[in-house]
């Protein structure tokens, strides 16, 4: 799952894209513009942005530069031009794809697909291993997010992002984080797995009450699904 924000003037196709992404498992919103983009924090934190050329004010090449310049997220451009170098400028300013409309949805959620993991799958530096927009260190023993800065965790916490970071897609059992996450006796919280799972994720989830790196798999423990 992505969350993905579509900036688009037309009610109907942000709807229509809304609807869509949803209903396959991304988290999407919308806004009109880039100014609507920068009103609310929450776009600003997208893995990916299907940005719409001709937007009013500022359009979409502009709104692709600026994306491309301040962070680090996917973005591909709907037109409703087929103009072969309105393609190229939108390649040229930063755009990993550009896709014309009328939009054929599976298409556009396959090209969204695949630029989600050429991105997830980019070098990872030695000794370390990716937790959904985060690295972790594995010789530092520290976890940085997607500016590099170091996330402020407890050992504890640490341990258990380990126990989860290496090994993906699968489900671990509370005594199996028991065991990988032992209790330190100089952290003074509360030890039981599902206190320590809950208080990680008010630090790394963008929704703690909607996760999306720590799933809770009912009646067996916890599981990291990587996007």
């Amino acid at each position: 799952m992505a969350r993905i924000v579509v900036v688009d003037d037309d009610p109907d196709i942000r709807g229509m894209l809304v609807d869509y992404f949803g209903s396959i498992g991304h988290s999407v919103m919308a806004v009109a513009d880039g100014a609507g983009l920068d009103r609310d924090p929450a776009a600003r934190q997208a893995d990916l942005y299907v940005v719409d050329l001709g937007l009013p004010g500022e359009d979409g090449f502009a709104l692709t530069r600026r994306l491309r310049a301040d962070r680090d997220a996917g973005i591909v451009m709907l037109t409703g031009a087929s103009d072969t170098t309105e393609r190229i400028v939108g390649l040229e300013v930063g755009a990993d794809d550009y896709v014309t409309k009328p939009v054929d949805l599976p298409e556009l959620a396959a090209r969204i697909a695949a630029i989600l993991r050429r991105r997830r799958s980019a070098e990872v530096p030695e000794g370390c291993t990716r937790f959904g927009r985060y690295l972790l260190d594995l010789r530092a023993w520290e976890l940085r997010d997607e500016a590099g800065r170091p996330v402020e965790l407890r050992p504890m916490e640490i341990d258990l992002v380990a126990a989860f970071a290496t090994r993906p897609g699968r489900v671990l059992s509370r005594d199996d984080l028991l065991h990988l996450a032992p209790a330190r006796g100089d952290d003074p919280f509360d030890r039981s797995i599902d206190h320590r799972v809950t208080r990680l994720r008010r630090k790394l989830e963008r929704d703690p009450a909607h996760p999306e790196l720590i799933k809770t798999v009912r009646g067996a423990g916890y599981l990291f699904a990587p996007g």
